[in-house]
């Protein structure tokens, strides 16, 4: 009995050591972890420590300077530094938007371009196309936290090119029909429906547009600033291909679209109406981007620049072809090829593009919309926006977010500048010329499309 105790005593004493040594071993193994964890933080952080992520921005918004551009940027750099511990973010402040654009150019050139920098829409063709602007699929691809339906896909559209990502959209300015309510009251005519189309928008013109004064001048006017490009995005035509290697100005919808134009025109009977014109409040209808819209005070949505009358804004007239679509600018950001540091780039891009914070802080204060759908439909942001609305005229909230919602894009393709600038000039020649429309349509096609391919 004694022996076989002791053997059970012994087989025991065994399975407790064993036990006991794999729990050390686990122990050592979890230490290890720890540490070897703790040196690789270590390492991080001494790595950091002498990393600089440098941003190229310019000051102000779309109109005008202003240093709430440095409120939203210092409040994102304060957050990412926390989060980053290491990290320095610097800027180059006083740099207004007229120069911006050869500023960047000249910093590419130096190779010395910041590793995020803000993208005006009419540089962003040319930064895509010559390799300045860092793919951003593989990054977008491999980012879980990344999702682009939080975007209005117009906005996100705009940082596309060639059917890759190369920008985020930071905010963004659509075109509004600016109504002159006082005058429209005192002809007897509603406020249009945000349903209106170009009939409605033409019988209007037709019916306000008068002599006043008797004195045989016309002194009261339907619109000002209509353009042939309104017309064209508001009549279901897109004027090229996504490759943007042909061009539809031949197309019937475009030829619809100029000869709408021409109508109203006509209805001036060859008077330029000009913008002193519509200051005075003698129009009623003006197409007018939302960052002028919200550079008239009071601040930010109301138009009172004179007490004598009151403006409200719709969506733009609808042609028989099309809906009441209007063209979107995006101010965008994107990250440089050439940046030593992809990873840290991509998260500052997030936080200034992405982050909901941040974009309600680009919508409260800059002059455009943000392009973050959450950011717009929020009761909590719209609540403390309107606190500065009077009373008496207010922007929907839903028009907003239908006008972001159906806005068109831009084309994005190397040319697209270049070719637009003869576009323009061609088509104004033909509206307000009396040459076959037709033909002329066809030739100006003709010559984009050799534009082109050349």
């Amino acid at each position: 009995m004694g022996s076989s105790n002791w053997g059970y005593k012994k087989n025991g004493d065994k399975k407790m050591n064993l036990k006991r040594y794999k729990k050390s071993i686990v122990a050592a193994i979890l230490i290890i972890i720890i540490a070897g964890s703790f040196f690789i933080y270590v390492k991080l952080l001494e790595a950091r420590k002498n990393v600089v992520l440098t941003v190229g921005i310019f000051c102000g918004s779309w109109n005008t300077p202003s240093e709430n551009t440095y409120k939203i940027l210092d409040s994102a750099i304060l957050k990412f530094e926390k989060s980053h511990p290491g990290v320095k973010i610097e800027y180059s402040s006083g740099i207004l938007k007229e120069d911006f654009s050869e500023w960047i150019s000249e910093k590419i050139l130096l190779g010395k371009e910041p590793d995020v920098f803000m993208v005006l829409p009419d540089d962003f063709n040319v930064l895509s196309s010559t390799g300045s602007l860092k793919n951003l699929d593989k990054l977008i691809k491999n980012d879980k936290d990344f999702n682009s339906s939080k975007y209005y896909e117009s906005a996100y559209e705009s940082g596309k090119y060639n059917k890759s990502q190369f920008a985020l959209p930071y905010e963004s300015v659509p075109t509004l029909m600016m109504v002159n309510k006082t005058l429209l009251d005192k002809e007897g005519i509603p406020v249009p429906k945000n349903n209106w189309t170009w009939d409605d928008f033409y019988n209007i013109c037709k019916k306000v547009t008068k002599d006043t004064d008797k004195d045989g001048v016309i002194d009261q006017f339907g619109f000002y600033d209509y353009t042939w490009e309104d017309a064209v995005y508001s009549n279901g035509i897109k004027l090229f291909n996504t490759a943007g290697t042909k061009s539809y100005f031949g197309d019937e919808k475009v030829e619809e679209a100029v000869n709408f134009v021409k109508k109203l025109n006509d209805v001036n009977n060859g008077y330029r109406v000009t913008s002193q014109v519509f200051d005075m409040g003698k129009v009623a209808f003006r197409p007018l981007s939302f960052s002028e819209y919200r550079t008239y005070k009071p601040y930010p949505w109301s138009i009172k620049k004179y007490s004598n009358f009151e403006w409200d804004c719709i969506e733009l007239p609808s042609g028989p072809n099309g809906k009441n679509v209007s063209q979107l600018n995006t101010l965008l950001m994107g990250i440089s090829s050439r940046t030593m540091h992809e990873k840290l780039s991509w998260e500052f891009l997030k936080l200034l593009t992405y982050d909901e914070k941040t974009q309600k802080n680009v919508f409260k204060y800059s002059e455009g919309v943000s392009p973050i759908k959450a950011v717009i439909e929020s009761p909590k942001n719209i609540d403390e926006i309107n606190k500065s609305i009077p009373s008496e005229s207010s922007l929907s909230m839903k028009i907003l977010d239908n006008i972001m919602k159906s806005a068109a894009v831009t084309p994005k393709f190397k040319k697209y500048n270049a070719v637009m600038i003869k576009a323009d000039n061609d088509m104004n020649n033909i509206i307000n010329g009396k040459e076959d429309l037709d033909t002329a349509l066809l030739i100006l096609q003709r010559d984009i499309n050799n534009m082109l391919i050349n």
